[in-house]
């Protein structure tokens, strides 16, 4: 992966405040609302159907045993497309020292234990993450920002994905439904879309499934205004999920599962 810059040479010193990005007005579009709106820091485009993606990784299990894993914020296209690292000069090289200059210890931690790899370093796993992904979501441009210093978006952006990720707790849903991990068990695929679109205004989010295995959830939403405070709504899949209706596995993590928990 090409990178632009080290974030080390930032220095140790922790900053007092991030840079305010634009605040944008309440009547700003819905994404993918108008093919005619060019992007602007309060529409996203072309990415305007936003993912918060989650995985359960049981094999090798990784993170905590009561929670999916949290993998990311992606900006597909309004057709489903996507695009993918939009801004080599923005490739930082080291995300664990951005947010400690930021001072989002507490963030740094969280994500520690929640957004983990289950085949790179965590610090790769982010970079990719920021690079592949983040840099693609123009409402959060550099130019976007008054005061701007060097990865303040990227900080956005993970402080953003945690956030939404938090409202969106899949183990906790699915549990309240009765579908809990089990090595016997097996689920419709229809209770599980129901117990999940509970916390996503009764909206269905997209599962995916490994060997009739339960192994990712998307959950798809419209922006209006930017990324990072702008309003999030939900939306269908453009997919139909590819596990089957009935049969649904939902294997435990083992004891020796990854976690820092």
């Amino acid at each position: 992966m090409a990178r632009a810059f080290t974030l080390l040479a930032l220095g140790a010193a922790v900053k007092v405040a991030l840079a305010d990005i634009e605040t944008c007005p309440a009547s700003s579009l819905l994404s993918c609302s108008s093919d005619s709106s060019s992007a602007s820091c309060c529409y996203e485009s072309p990415g305007g159907l936003l993912l918060q993606t989650q995985f359960w990784d049981y094999d090798p299990s990784i993170g905590p045993s009561d929670s999916w894993g949290i993998h990311g914020l992606w900006p597909d296209n309004c057709d489903g497309s996507y695009q993918e690292s939009c801004d080599k000069s923005r490739e930082y090289d080291d995300i664990t020292t951005l947010l400690k200059n930021a001072g989002k210890t507490e963030l740094l931690e969280y994500m520690q234990t929640y957004w983990q790899s289950d085949d790179e370093s965590d610090e790769d796993f982010w970079e990719h993450e920021w690079a592949e992904h983040g840099t693609c979501i123009n409402t959060i441009d550099p130019s976007c920002y008054t005061d701007y210093e060097t990865g303040d978006e990227a900080v956005d952006f993970f402080q953003k994905v945690v956030d939404l990720f938090k409202t969106l707790d899949t183990y906790s849903a699915l549990e309240a439904a009765g579908i809990t991990p089990d090595n016997d068990a097996t689920y419709k695929l229809s209770e599980i879309q129901s117990a999940a679109a509970a916390i996503h205004s009764g909206i269905t989010p997209y599962f995916e499934c490994e060997d009739d295995a339960l192994s990712a959830v998307y959950y798809y939403f419209y922006i209006s205004g930017n990324a990072i405070n702008g309003n999030y709504t939900a939306t269908e899949s453009p997919d139909n999920s590819n596990c089957p209706s009935s049969g649904v596995k939902y294997p435990p993590k083992s004891s020796n599962s990854k976690s820092r928990k």
